[in-house]
């Protein structure tokens, strides 16, 4: 009978060792409904418990979007701030939901000391939120997806350019809308309905669907709605 789990060799460029991660087969990952700011949740075995790779020699834990260099100040950092003080411990079997967070956390902070870019800490911090979710613990998740935010933000402004910028601006509109900042939501939205230049068209689409919900999320609070959504029927 195959196993959903497989094993992979990693090398940790920070310390040098080599150790075994797991990754879920393909054929095992078996969604049941994605959200709309793509949080994916599957029946079964969850793949993003898996995402992060932790090396049990020194506590580095990184994805695939991690860069391999490390400069010398960074060195230092990561010993003084993890390395130091970490007690070896293997992250290679069936992860559960406890340490999924912890894995995510270790990488975040990781990412953090190396100075990766902005969308590699969006992304985790993203994860950090939807892990949450699935808990239903909203007063977490909303923190999180506060941070993503944030650093959704300063991925615009600094790398907007090179990356699919209809699904980053759909992203910041779905949450400023989960964050309850409909105006801003709004703002992203209907960039994205209005702009001529994007050619996204599931974006623009799904655009359309969350300003529609947007705008329902703020008559059900009796918020006063924008001229342009007065006029919407």
């Amino acid at each position: 009978m195959v196993e959903p789990l497989y094993e992979i060799s990693v090398k940790c460029t920070y310390c040098d060792n080599s150790f075994k991660s797991m990754k879920v087969r393909p054929s095992f990952k078996k969604a049941s409904k994605t959200d709309a700011d793509f949080c994916v949740h599957y029946k079964g075995i969850n793949p993003d418990y898996y995402i992060v790779r932790i090396c049990p020699y020194c506590g580095y834990a990184h994805t695939e979007n991690f860069s391999d260099k490390w400069k010398s100040a960074q060195r230092e950092a990561f010993h003084e701030k993890i390395a130091k003080n970490w007690t070896m411990r293997s992250f290679g079997g069936e992860r559960t939901w406890e340490t999924t967070l912890q894995g995510y956390k270790l990488a975040l902070v990781s990412a953090q000391i190396k100075e990766e870019k902005s969308r590699v800490v969006a992304g985790l911090l993203h994860h950090l939120a939807w892990l949450y979710r699935t808990k239903g613990d909203w007063e977490q998740e909303k923190r999180f997806l506060a941070f993503a935010l944030e650093a959704y933000v300063h991925v615009y402004e600094n790398e907007g350019m090179e990356l699919n910028n209809a699904r980053l601006m759909f992203l910041m509109g779905e949450l400023n809308r989960r964050l309850g900042r409909f105006s801003d939501a709004v703002k992203w939205f209907s960039r994205i309905i209005n702009d001529r230049k994007i050619m996204d068209a599931a974006m623009i689409r799904a655009s359309r669907e969350q300003w529609i919900v947007t705008r329902e999320d703020m008559l059900a609070i009796r918020m006063e709605l924008p001229d342009e959504m007065k006029q919407a029927t």
